[in-house]
C-alpha cells in the first residue's frame, strides 16, 4: 500500500515538472511571438513615416508600444509617435505623446531629445507675437530646461541660439508696444516699456533703440539728469549707433543728424528672427538637428 502511495506521489511530480516546462516553453514563444509583432509594427510605422503618411504612422508606433510595453522599442516606438505628428505640424498631437512619454518614461535616455522636440512644438506654434505671447512663453521655459538639465548636448546648442531669437521677438514687442504709448504721448507706460527691453533683453537688436528714446522721453518731461544718464548709457555701449547720433541731437538742437542707409546683412540676428516667420526656412533649421540625432537613424 506503501509502495503503491510513492508510486502516485511520483507520476504527479513528475506530471507538474513536465507541465511546467510546457508553460515556460509556450511563454517563451508568445514572448517571441510579441516581440515578433511589435517588430513588425515598428517596421510599418517607419515604412509611413518614410511615405508621408504620418497619421498610420503614429498609430502603427502607438500599436507597438502597446503591443509589449516591456520592450525595449516600447519607448521608441512613442517618441517615433510624437515625431510622426511634428514632422507634419500636427503640433497639439506630438506634445500629448510627449507628455504622456515623461510620465511612463521618466529616466529614459532620450529624455534630452524629447524635452528638446517638445520645445520645438511649442516655438513652431509661433504666429504673432504682438497679439499672442502663449506659445512663445511656452517654448522660452522648455528651451530653458534643455539648456540647464542637458547642458552638454547639441540640443542645448541649439536652445540657446533659438533662445537669442526669442528674446528678439520679446523685445520687439515691447519696443511695439512702447511707441504706441510714446506716439499717444503717454510717457510712463512708454517708460515701462523701454525700460524692459534695456533690463531684459540687452543683448538684442532693439536696445540701442530703447536707450535713445528713454533719452527722448525723460527729456521731454523736463528731467535732464536722466536723459542725460541713458544717452551717456547709449554713447558707452554704442558710440558708433545712428540712435546715438539722434540722441546727441536731442540735446543740442542745431545739430543735424545724418540718415544712414540700412545695409541688409544676409546673416544678421534681425532676419534670423524674422525667418521664425518663414516657416519653410525654418522648419529646415530646426529639422536638420533631428537629421543627425534621429530616433530613426538610432534605432
Amino acid at each position: 500500500m506503501k509502495l503503491n502511495n510513492f508510486i502516485l506521489l511520483l507520476l504527479l511530480i513528475l506530471t507538474c515538472i513536465s507541465c511546467s516546462k510546457k508553460e515556460i516553453k509556450k511563454s517563451a514563444i508568445k514572448e517571441k511571438s510579441l516581440d515578433l509583432q511589435v517588430l513588425e509594427a515598428y517596421a510599418e510605422g517607419k515604412k509611413a513615416l518614410e511615405d508621408n503618411d504620418v497619421l498610420y504612422a503614429a498609430k502603427k508606433f502607438n500599436e507597438a508600444e502597446i503591443l509589449f510595453p516591456q520592450s525595449k522599442w516600447a519607448p521608441q516606438a512613442a517618441l517615433m509617435a510624437a515625431y510622426s505628428y511634428y514632422s507634419q505640424d500636427y503640433y497639439g498631437d506630438a506634445i500629448a505623446e510627449l507628455q504622456r512619454f515623461f510620465k511612463v518614461y521618466p529616466n529614459h535616455k532620450n529624455l534630452d531629445y524629447a524635452h528638446y522636440l517638445l520645445a520645438i512644438c511649442y516655438y513652431e506654434q509661433i504666429v504673432d507675437e504682438k497679439k499672442d505671447t502663449s506659445s512663445i512663453i511656452k517654448a522660452e521655459k522648455q528651451f530653458k530646461f534643455v539648456i540647464n538639465t542637458f547642458p552638454k548636448t547639441e540640443f542645448a546648442l541649439d536652445a540657446e541660439f533659438k533662445l537669442d531669437l526669442i528674446n528678439d521677438i520679446l523685445a520687439s514687442k515691447e519696443m511695439y508696444v512702447g511707441r504706441y504709448y510714446f506716439d499717444k504721448k503717454k510717457w510712463i507706460p512708454a517708460i515701462n516699456r523701454f525700460r524692459t527691453v534695456v533690463d531684459n533683453y540687452e543683448t538684442t537688436i532693439y536696445v540701442e533703440e530703447a536707450l535713445h528714446r528713454l533719452v527722448e522721453v525723460y527729456y521731454i518731461l523736463g528731467l535732464k539728469n536722466e536723459s542725460e544718464k541713458y544717452a551717456k548709457l547709449l554713447g558707452y555701449n554704442y558710440n558708433s549707433s545712428k540712435w546715438y547720433e539722434m540722441s546727441y541731437g536731442v540735446f543740442n538742437k542745431k545739430y543735424k543728424v545724418n540718415k544712414i542707409k540700412k545695409e541688409k546683412k544676409k546673416n544678421s540676428i534681425l532676419n534670423k528672427a524674422k525667418s521664425l516667420f518663414d516657416w519653410d526656412e525654418q522648419k529646415k533649421h530646426s529639422r536638420s538637428i533631428f537629421k543627425k540625432n534621429s530616433i530613426i537613424k538610432k534605432i
